[in-house]
């Protein structure tokens, strides 16, 4: 990457991640796929979990893991710091899932963005019915068993409240109501219902999101009533990943003449 990239990184809660994982990736976790509860998981995960097995990354330490360290490493003083030191190094700017909009604004601040740049809608978002409340219990197991993520995640989120008060709090209270308004208002013009919806009401499939494990992902429906431009913002808005995936790498690496040739030689053949 060139010397001047901007690098910023995003941290969920670890005790509502290791729940989310759980429901999303209970069918492809090995260790996951041995228990029939979360609770019964956390009661002895080492009974189910073993580094060496397909998909155990789901099941501890998954930040830890995504920045690309030893998530089964031990939890050490020193180790730790280690690794903190590395990412503070590396990362311009940690942000928080669970205060997603302040984090916006820390970032159109860091990167001298407008409003419009960083107004958003929800998406990969699991309907409340697929959603489970942990008892405290489960709560100070899960904080245990990924105590990397744990101490990952309290240390950043330090440093993001820090961020915050060196903004202003005051100047912060306001410009998150200003992105919310602007949200809402974006949602009003877009949105039928100005709402998600559950998957199974979602009228074009194109923009349906995909279904996985057991989480059900919602939606939207976009007004019927949109001019051409306002649609295309629309659904840059609504898109969900992989269809966004799909949209970016057909804008990177555009078809040639050469790749045409050879889809029409495979639909061929």
């Amino acid at each position: 990457m060139a010397k001047e990239t901007f690098y910023f990184s995003i941290l969920r809660n670890p005790v509502t991640l290791a729940e989310s994982s759980f429901t999303y990736y209970k069918g492809t976790s090995a260790a996951f796929k041995k228990v029939d509860s979360m609770e019964q998981f956390l009661r002895d995960p080492w009974r189910y979990y073993s580094a060496r097995e397909r998909g155990n990354q789901y099941a501890r330490n998954l930040m830890w893991f995504d920045f690309g360290f030893d998530h089964n490493s031990n939890d050490t003083a020193d180790y730790v710091e280690l690794v903190l030191k590395e990412i503070r190094s590396t990362f311009h700017l940690i942000l928080l899932s669970e205060y997603f909009d302040e984090s916006m604004i820390l970032l159109k601040d860091a990167l001298c963005w407008e409003f419009d740049d960083v107004v958003s809608f929800k998406l990969n978002f699991r309907s409340d019915v697929t959603v489970r409340r942990l008892s405290e219990e489960a709560v100070r197991r899960v904080k245990a068993w990924n105590a990397l993520d744990w101490k990952l995640y309290l240390h950043f989120n330090h440093t993001f409240w820090q961020k915050v008060e060196s903004y202003g709090q005051q100047r912060m209270r306001s410009d998150v109501r200003v992105l919310r308004e602007k949200r809402r208002k974006l949602m009003d013009l877009c949105l039928q219902g100005s709402k998600p919806v559950e998957a199974s009401q979602i009228q074009d499939k194109n923009i349906k999101p995909f279904q996985y494990g057991r989480a059900q992902i919602m939606g939207y429906n976009l007004n019927s009533n949109l001019d051409n431009s306002t649609r295309e913002k629309c659904l840059r808005m609504v898109m969900p990943e992989l269809q966004y995936k799909d949209l970016l790498d057909a804008k990177l690496f555009p078809p040639t003449p050469t790749t045409k040739s050879q889809q029409q030689l495979e639909v061929h053949f």
